[in-house]
């Protein structure tokens, strides 16, 4: 008999190292529970699609619970993700990974690897949505890094919100001999490339395939159940 199905998807990215975070986390939360098939998928760039891998496994498993590997909400997750799920009774997804604690203690501790000094300003670097709600994920990672850290912290976005990565580093200037940007996303790929581009005098490194995510994913699996 087939056992319940938990689909990890996650944007998708050409980059080759970009890729090997998603298969990490996959082989991870894999490896946290045998007892159940795990599956990736993508909603862009990589294939499988989402779509496809609920519309195979829905019919043959008892259950199909979709995990957003994503930093917040937004169009992927209220539009293409739903939708994936939305045909059949026995599927359905759960919230993204963000917001959650976890995520800016990972975030906490990439600043302090990328070798943050007293009196620098930090900006976190997310990838932004459209949708207002999307805002709420980043933002709480901001204020919960900045009480972590005690020093200034305030958001920029790669695309589609306000203020832009390079609008926001711009604006901590004034306040700091240097400016920090915390990369509030994944994996590298296209948004952390243009990180390097946005006048910043440090980048920290994506959150990346930390078991701690993995963790994370199953835990959000089990809150959908």
């Amino acid at each position: 008999m087939t056992p319940p199905v938990l689909v990890l998807c996650a944007h998708g990215t050409a980059n080759p190292q970009g890729q090997q975070v998603f298969s990490a986390l996959y082989a991870a939360v894999r490896d946290l529970r045998p007892d159940l098939r795990v599956e990736l998928a993508f909603v862009d760039v990589q294939q499988p699609s989402v779509v496809d891998v609920v519309a195979h496994w829905a019919p043959v498993a008892p259950e199909v619970v979709v995990v957003p590997v994503l930093l917040a909400t937004g169009y992927h997750v209220q539009v293409d993700i739903a939708e994936a799920v939305a045909p059949f009774g026995n599927t359905r997804s759960t919230a993204p990974l963000g917001p959650d604690p976890v995520l800016s203690d990972i975030l906490a501790e990439r600043v302090e690897q990328a070798g943050v000094a007293p009196g620098d300003v930090l900006v976190v670097a997310a990838a932004g949505s459209s949708r207002p709600e999307a805002r709420e994920a980043p933002e709480q990672a901001a204020r919960e890094l900045a009480q972590r850290l005690r020093r200034t912290v305030t958001v920029g976005y790669g695309a589609s919100a306000q203020p832009t990565v390079p609008d926001a580093v711009r604006a901590a200037r004034p306040q700091a001999g240097r400016v920090v940007l915390a990369s509030y996303l994944l994996a590298p790929g296209h948004f952390h490339d243009k990180l390097h581009d946005a006048g910043a005098d440090l980048v920290t490194d994506p959150l990346g395939a930390d078991p701690r995510l993995a963790q994370l994913i199953v835990r959000r699996f089990e809150e959908a159940r």
